[in-house]
């Protein structure tokens, strides 16, 4: 495996474990639960982050069907479990592996087209764009930082809000902060 691949994996997998130590502090209703109406659930960023890492790696870069309704990852109040949120996560990992694994170096100033959805790409830019417009380009090695950046980001907000639900001494990261 290319050594940025590798890299960026290795950190993705260790916000991955953080993610499920967070689920696991957790039962099924503070998983759904919004501090605020205007924040997101935990479930709702896991959702969000299989969303994300199953657009960018596996369709766009892995050619596999685009299958993504980014805005009922977000709307969505209940209805899966810790469990099943964990394994929807793991199989996406499972696949981007398996896509990024087969990359060549030359493959990393590749572009590829990452697509959208109509209503989720207007909803996001705030604009009424036609289906044929629903697209943006990325070169494969910039890709691969922006997608591991967001889900840091997000996999963070998720260890804070559960340590916000569920009070615990247990350090998630692993480390002593």
């Amino acid at each position: 495996m290319i050594e940025l691949i590798k890299h960026v994996m290795e950190d993705m997998n260790k916000q991955l474990d953080r993610i499920e130590k967070s689920l696991y502090q957790l039962n099924d209703e503070l998983i759904w639960k919004r501090m605020k109406d205007s924040l997101n659930s935990i479930g709702n960023l896991c959702l969000h982050l299989t969303g994300n890492e199953y657009q960018n790696f596996v369709s766009a870069i892995g050619n596999r069907p685009f299958i993504r309704e980014r805005t009922r990852e977000f709307t969505t109040d209940g209805g899966i479990s810790k469990e099943e949120l964990i394994i929807l996560l793991r199989k996406t990992r499972s696949e981007s592996e398996d896509v990024l694994s087969e990359l060549s170096n030359d493959d990393l100033s590749r572009e590829v087209i990452i697509r959208y959805g109509r209503e989720d790409w207007n909803r996001m830019h705030r604009c009424d764009a036609h289906a044929d417009e629903t697209y943006d380009t990325r070169l494969i090695g910039r890709l691969l930082i922006q997608v591991s950046a967001h889900y840091g980001y997000h996999a963070g907000q998720i260890v804070v809000l559960a340590k916000m639900l569920q009070d615990t001494n247990e350090h998630v990261t692993g480390q002593y902060h």
